[in-house]
C-alpha cells in the first residue's frame, strides 16, 4: 500500500473483487467487468494517527516556515504590527490557523486594515533566439545573486507557459514574471543594475531580460489572536466540531455494513449501482446520500474524488469516494 501523507491518502489503483458476506449479496465488483450497467463507487478510509491537536496546533517556537514569525509574537503579547500583501498566517476564516502559548489555544488569524501603492520591478522573460554569449546563468550554481536565481526560477514558469508548455505557479508568478517585492532582494539584484546581463540562461535555454517597474495596490494586514480554549479537551472538540463530518459507531450499522468498514480501512471497497442494502446503509451513516442516485454525476453534482474527516468509535479517518467506470473516466 502506498505511504500516506499527513492530511492525504493516494488512491489505490483496483477495485476488490468478490463479496463480503452472503447475506450483503455481491457487495464487490471487479473493474475490469466491461458488463456492468451503472457507474462503479469506491470508498477508503485511512487512519488518522493522534488526536486532532496533533496535527492541526502549532507550537509557537517552531512554526511553519511560511509564517511570519514577528507577527505571531506580535499577536500573542498584543503588540501592533502589519504586513503587507500577504497573510501572516495563511489563515482563512474556514481554514484557521492555532497555537498554544503558555497554555491556552489561540485561534490565528489577520484582519485588513489598510492599502498601500508601491511601485516594484516585474522581471518577464522571453524565449530568445541568439545565444546570448554574455548572458547570466540563472541556475543554482550560476554567477546570480540567489535573489536573481529565484526570480528566474519563477519567471521561467511564466515564460514556459506563454509558449504553451505547462502550467505556473499562480501564487509565486505574478503578471507574467516575478515581481521583486522585498528590498534585501531588490538591494542584492543584478539583474536590476542599469548594466546587468541582457539574457540569462536557465535549464538549457536562453531568455531575453525585460523589466518593468510597475505599480501594485497592497493590502495591510493586522495578525490577530484570539483565546479559545484553555484544556486539551477543549481544543479537540473545537476541531472536530470544525474538520469532522459524521459519527459512526460499530452497533449501529448491520453486520454486513460493519465488515465493508472493515474492508475500506484495510484496502479499497468497490460496488457497481445499483449498491446492495449494506452499502447502501453505510453510504447514509457516513452522509453521502448523493451518491444512491445512479446518475450522480450530472445529478448530484459530485466530483470525481470527494473526501471528508470522519470518526468511527474513537478514531479519526479520512474518508475518501471516487466514482469509476461512469462513462466519463
Amino acid at each position: 500500500m502506498d505511504e500516506l501523507a499527513p492530511s492525504r491518502r493516494r488512491l489505490l489503483a483496483g477495485a476488490l473483487a468478490g463479496g463480503i458476506g452472503a447475506a450483503a449479496g455481491c457487495l464487490g465488483t471487479d473493474s475490469d467487468d466491461e458488463s456492468d450497467d451503472g457507474p462503479e463507487l469506491r470508498l477508503s478510509l485511512s487512519r488518522v494517527e493522534g488526536s486532532l491537536r496533533d496535527r492541526y496546533v502549532r507550537d509557537p517556537d517552531a512554526p511553519p516556515e511560511r509564517w511570519d514569525g514577528a507577527a505571531l509574537d506580535a499577536a500573542l503579547a498584543g503588540e501592533p504590527y502589519t504586513i503587507r500583501h500577504r497573510k501572516p498566517f495563511f489563515a482563512e476564516p474556514d481554514d484557521p490557523a492555532y497555537v498554544r502559548f503558555e497554555g491556552t489555544y489561540y485561534r490565528l488569524g489577520s484582519v485588513i486594515v489598510d492599502e498601500v501603492a508601491e511601485t516594484y520591478p516585474v522581471l518577464r522573460l522571453f524565449e530568445a533566439e541568439s545565444d546570448g554569449a554574455s548572458a547570466g546563468d540563472g541556475g543554482e550554481d550560476g554567477d546570480l545573486p540567489e535573489a536573481d536565481q529565484r526570480a528566474v526560477h519563477i519567471a521561467h514558469f511564466a515564460a514556459r507557459a506563454r509558449g504553451g508548455v505547462g502550467g505556473y505557479p499562480v501564487g509565486l508568478v505574478e503578471r507574467g514574471g516575478y515581481a521583486y517585492r522585498a528590498e534585501a532582494s531588490r538591494a542584492e539584484s543584478a539583474l536590476l543594475d542599469d548594466d546587468g546581463p541582457d539574457y540569462v540562461t536557465y535549464r538549457d535555454t536562453t531568455y531575453r531580460v525585460e523589466i518593468e517597474r510597475e505599480r501594485f495596490h497592497e493590502a495591510v494586514h493586522r495578525p490577530t489572536a484570539e483565546a479559545v480554549a484553555e484544556s486539551p479537551e477543549r481544543m479537540e472538540s473545537i476541531l472536530r466540531a470544525a474538520l469532522v463530518g459524521p459519527r459512526l459507531e460499530r452497533d449501529e450499522l448491520s453486520a454486513e455494513a460493519g465488515r465493508i468498514v472493515d474492508r475500506a480501512e484495510a484496502e479499497e471497497y468497490g460496488e457497481t449501482h445499483p449498491y446492495s442494502d449494506a452499502y447502501a446503509e453505510l453510504l447514509r451513516a457516513i452522509d453521502a446520500r448523493h451518491y444512491l442516485d445512479g446518475n450522480v454525476r450530472k445529478d448530484a453534482g459530485v466530483r470525481e474524488t470527494e473526501e471528508a474527516m470522519i470518526r468511527h468509535g474513537d478514531e479519526y479517518y479520512e474518508r475518501y469516494l471516487r466514482i469509476v467506470n461512469d462513462g466519463e473516466n
